[in-house]
């Protein structure tokens, strides 16, 4: 994870996609993530997949800003950051929304 891009957050395309969340499918069976929803708990933002597919043991980056999705690389389209750098949470659910995971993060 890197919640905080480096450098200042100025909002620039470069400084948006500098914030990102990996994914990683740890089975050996590639994982379809459409209807999949990866969500933060403190801006409750949530990051909608379509026609993605998550390879055996692949680890894929989730950026925030715009780009073209990729078989490592996927983006939110956004223009705003997503993940709040001192404490938040992140949430990967699946299309039925069970939660696959959860990853929380807090400076003190």
């Amino acid at each position: 994870m890197q919640v905080d891009s480096p450098g200042r957050d100025d909002g620039s395309h470069r400084s948006l996609n500098a914030e990102w969340v990996t994914m990683k499918n740890t089975s050996r069976h590639t994982v379809n993530l459409k209807g999949w929803a990866l969500t933060s708990e403190r801006s409750h933002k949530t990051c909608r997949f379509s026609n993605l597919r998550l390879a055996g043991r692949q680890e894929m980056r989730v950026h925030t800003g715009r780009g073209r999705d990729a078989d490592r690389d996927a983006y939110q389209d956004r223009r705003a950051y997503v993940w709040d750098n001192r404490r938040d949470t992140a949430t990967p659910r699946d299309g039925h929304r069970h939660t696959i995971d959860t990853k929380h993060w807090s400076r003190r």
